[in-house]
Parts: structure tokens; sequence; C-alpha cells
């Protein structure tokens, strides 16, 4: 992480903070501190839920400077302003995305709420973060205020006089620039507090993936299951339904993780293939060989989706059975 300092114009500083730096705030100035997108991790996919902690369990853990925590906070009033400025950095940003060949961005309720709590939480600190003391990470943030299923997801903080100005130094600094035109990002959520004539300004950035329901995820799986046949010049397989595929997927997610009792038990009857997925499309290269066997006949999938510790923005958890 490093801190880089650059002179545009008498009494005008920018900083630019990478990670979880933060800067104290020193009037008058403009700082900015960018997140890069995070590794591969609408509505909830409507399949078979796991018996794990609801939603609101998930609330986001905050400074004692912060704001209060997700779960029991009213919402943050905002002013005509404030909700006219975010507007305006919407516009602006999809007007730079177009100019890049980037897809607009979709303005999120829920990650805008996330995107203004932690814009309160740097006003009553003082500071520019990513993450403060007691505070959730990002992705855990975002997770807490959205059903939306996440597999990316970029920061950028700054503090301004305007949106326009907001955009201009942002779109100066490469880390920010790069977040703002990532074309796998089509969320944000956009947060600003006023402190006097100065704006504090979180986006926080997303790329969400379609949700899919347990028929449409199971159908997808066999086509992938199928498509490998078809590669070793094998025969397709019948595919079967069995009752406690399911229940064996959502016993790994409620224990967050692939050996569960459950799936034992299944081993003991087929050739079980456990891992977890954003893209039940695509298996893991390591199932290649199984589902290539001439010995198989059929086959059945399970599965559950869960937001866990380990995939807070939620994952699927697939089971297949190989006979």
């Amino acid at each position: 992480m490093g801190q880089n300092w650059m002179h545009r114009a008498p009494r005008l500083l920018l900083a630019f903070l990478l990670g979880t730096c933060a800067a104290t705030v020193q009037a008058p100035t403009r700082l900015l501190a960018a997140d890069g997108p995070a590794a591969e991790t609408g509505e909830q996919a409507k399949l078979k839920p796991a018996a794990l902690k609801p939603a609101s369990s998930i609330a986001v853990p905050t400074a004692d400077s912060a704001a209060n925590s997700a779960a029991n906070s009213a919402d943050i009033p905002f002013n005509d302003s404030e909700t006219q400025t975010e507007q305006q950095l919407l516009l602006l940003a999809n007007q730079s995305r177009q100019q890049a060949g980037a897809q607009a961005l979709r303005l999120d309720a829920g990650l805008s709420h996330a995107a203004r709590i932690h814009a309160q939480a740097m006003l009553e600190a003082h500071q520019l973060s990513h993450q403060f003391e007691g505070e959730a990470s990002l992705p855990k943030r975002l997770a807490a205020m959205t059903n939306l299923q996440l597999d990316q997801e970029g920061e950028n903080v700054a503090l301004d006089y305007s949106a326009e100005g907001g955009h201009e130094h942002l779109m100066l600094s490469p880390p920010h620039r790069a977040n703002l035109l990532n074309p796998a990002y089509n969320v944000v959520g956009l947060g600003v507090v006023r402190s006097g004539d100065r704006l504090y300004i979180v986006q926080d950035f997303g790329r969400a993936l379609p949700n899919y329901s347990s028929t449409e995820l199971k159908d997808r799986v066999a086509t992938a299951v199928n498509q490998i046949r078809r590669q070793a010049k094998q025969s397709a397989l019948q595919r079967r339904d069995l009752n406690v595929a399911d229940d064996a997927a959502c016993s790994m997610a409620q224990a967050d993780k692939l050996g569960t009792s459950p799936v034992q038990k299944l081993a003991e009857r087929f050739t079980v293939l456990t891992y977890t997925s954003l893209r039940p499309e695509t298996l893991p290269s390591e199932a290649t060989h199984a589902i290539g066997s001439r010995n198989l006949t059929s086959f059945s999938v399970g599965a559950c989706y869960s937001r866990t510790d380990t995939y807070p923005t939620g994952v699927y958890w697939v089971v297949l059975s190989l006979d």
C-alpha cells in the first residue's frame, strides 16, 4: 500500500490512499482513496435455503466513532442537495464509461445505503478509510445491505467540494479511474455526506451475477455434465433426482465447508463431487475425468445457495452424484 502526493494548483492537495490507509482531513484539501476489485469470490436465488444465520445477523460492525450498525440504525437522512450530488456522480460516471466503451452502472439502493453509512463514518472520524477499526470488510458491508450476488467489489472514497470536482479528481487518479471504468462492474452504490462546504463521497462498485432458481441452476449443471460426456465421446447420462441431494448441499452451506456427514453418506453409494461456484455452467476442471468415465449411467445434482463467513456475498453449494 502506498501514498503519493501531487500538487495541481496552489492550496490544492490530492492524497492518493491505497488499500486501507487513512489520512487525517485538513482543510482546505481534496482527498481520494481507492480500493481495487476483490478477488473472484436482484434477488437472492430461489434455491433451498440453508439453515444459517439470518441476514440481519450479518450486520455491519462499526467503529466507536462511526454510524450505528446496519441492523439497528435508522436510515441516514439526506437532503435534496446530497441526493442530487449522488445523481450527478452517477451521471458523470456513466458518461465517462460510455466514452470508454463500458456498460452503464445501475444504481442499487442497498449498495447506496452501505455507501452512505460508510460516508457518515468517515465524516464522524474526520478521515478517509476503506475500513475503520471494528468495521466489517467491504464485501461484508455490501452483503449486509443488498441481495445482489456479487463476485467482484471495489470502492472509491473522496473528499471534495462538488460532484464535478470529485469526479474530475477521481478520473485523474489511475486506481480510481480503473474502478470507475472497470468494464466488469455493472452496479454501484453512491453515498455523499456534507460537512460544511465539503463532501465525503463513497462509490461502492460491484459485479452482480444472474440469480438462478433451483431448476435453472440444476439444468445448467446438467448441461455442463453432458457437454463433458460429449467431449469424452461417451454417451449422455440419465439424470435422476435424489431427495437427499439438496439436503447434502445445504449441510455444506450450513457448515461452511465441503466435507459433511450427509455428503459422506452419499459417497457410500455414489461417486460424489462437491464444490462451490458462482457460475453453475462451469464445472471444476478436476471433475472432467470422473464425469468422462465409461462406467457411468446416471447422475444427480443437489444445490443450495447461501451466504457464509467464507462467502459473504453468496455462493452456490453443489453436490454432483455419479452412478
